[in-house]
């Protein structure tokens, strides 16, 4: 698989930027480019590709404002300042800290902190007194069809208890305020979840002891998926979440748009057609063979490939390798390692974390639904660092749109 490089050249850099060398060294003491030694005798200075293409971003700009705002929607230049989350060729970072250190040694109730005030804090914030009714809420849930999808339950339980959490509706982004906003919500989405309102327990274990209460090892990767899951950048829900707040919306609002948008097959909802494709591959060696069909019918694989990680996601990378650590003869482990063995080996894709947390799921035979869950409530950490960003900014976020429909006559009357 051919992938983009990290470096260039001077010479490159210039091709690239359509200017001379020269023009390249006085970027670089203006602090435009950054260099690095090369190696070899030479040592030539080397030039990171990301500086050299925001500066074609920016250079397109100028010639073209047009366009280059309509390309910033497609994965070209970035639409919004954000202090939460880099994703870089070394890996994910939640305010400087890599995500993968961080599931390592924290809980999620530290990383929300960590994201929503930019410190870990020690998480004892989150073991609040709940002050909502989230036995009625439960309550009036378990009166649904039992086909009802657990985002769409969530959805549900977070609108009831909007109407009950009055502080929800002064926009404050300080700590103690939005914390025990943040808070709430988490343990309303976790006590959903599970069923049952667990007090003074963290999310992992309501997590565990309700969906694998002989195994309490699973709190582990229940608090590493959460935390892997938290925030990654401006995805779709997280650019909602701005959108949203930018409205003067409540943290309630911000994650009931997040739900809506993270159940698109193109975001979160990828774990549905994850879960029926491991249907199809009931063993390691039928891998290859329902693979093989798939492609050759035009269909695709999903949640491997992903854009901003041409050598793996490094999220999955480590939940996956956290799986093989404690389950390695899990069956559901096995035929998912040789989708993936297979996939590298066909088409050079690798997995992503949609598909990771399914596996998961699978590996420790939790409910349905149970992967797109765990991702809602991760993510629902990040959407709620998003909200307070926002509302520290106070900018109301409204594009324009380039007009292509019918127009009026010469005389300016409305054609009918």
């Amino acid at each position: 698989m051919t992938q983009t490089p990290h470096y260039v050249t001077a010479q490159e850099a210039a091709e690239m930027l359509q200017v001379r060398v020269e023009t390249i060294y006085a970027y670089v003491s203006r602090g435009l480019l950054r260099s690095e030694p090369g190696s070899g005798k030479q040592r030539a200075r080397l030039y990171r590709v990301e500086d050299v293409q925001r500066l074609q971003e920016k250079k397109s700009y100028r010639q073209d404002p047009s366009s280059a705002a309509t390309g910033a929607m497609h994965w070209g230049m970035p639409v919004l300042k954000s202090a939460l989350t880099l994703i870089s060729e070394n890996g994910v970072y939640y305010r400087g800290e890599n995500v993968v250190q961080l599931a390592l040694s924290e809980n999620i109730e530290q990383v929300a902190s960590l994201l929503w005030h930019g410190e870990p804090g020690p998480g004892e914030r989150f073991l609040l007194e709940n002050t909502l009714p989230v036995a009625i809420y439960l309550q009036q849930l378990h009166q649904l069809s039992q086909s009802t999808q657990a985002l769409q339950r969530l959805s549900i339980a977070l609108t009831l208890a909007s109407a009950d959490d009055i502080a929800a509706y002064d926009l404050d982004p300080s700590l103690e305020q939005s914390t025990q906003i943040g808070a709430r919500i988490l343990y309303l989405m976790a006590s959903v979840l599970t069923q049952a309102p667990q007090n003074n327990l963290t999310l992992a274990t309501m997590l565990q002891r309700r969906w694998c209460p002989e195994d309490e090892r699973t709190t582990r990767l229940f608090n590493a998926a959460l935390i892997l899951c938290a925030d990654h950048e401006l995805n779709a829900s997280s650019f909602v979440a701005h959108v949203v707040a930018s409205a003067q919306s409540s943290l309630y609002q911000v994650v009931i748009a997040g739900l809506a948008t993270l159940q698109g097959f193109r975001h979160g909802g990828v774990t549905w057609l994850v879960e029926r494709f491991l249907q199809e591959v009931e063993a390691p060696q039928q891998a290859n063979t329902v693979i093989t069909a798939r492609l050759k019918r035009g269909e695709q694989i999903p949640a491997f490939g992903h854009k901003l990680y041409p050598s793996g996601d490094p999220r999955a990378i480590f939940l996956l390798d956290l799986l093989k650590q404690m389950y390695p003869d899990a069956p559901s482990l096995q035929c998912s390692l040789a989708i993936i063995e297979t996939m590298s080996q066909l088409t050079g894709k690798l997995p992503t974390l949609d598909f990771a947390l399914v596996t998961m799921a699978q590996t420790l035979e939790l409910p349905p639904d149970s992967a797109l869950a765990l991702f809602a409530l991760g993510r629902s950490v990040g959407w709620i660092a998003h909200a307070l960003e926002q509302y520290a900014d106070g900018q109301l976020i409204r594009p324009r749109a380039q007009y292509t429909g019918l127009l009026p006559d010469s005389s300016g009357m409305q054609k009918y």
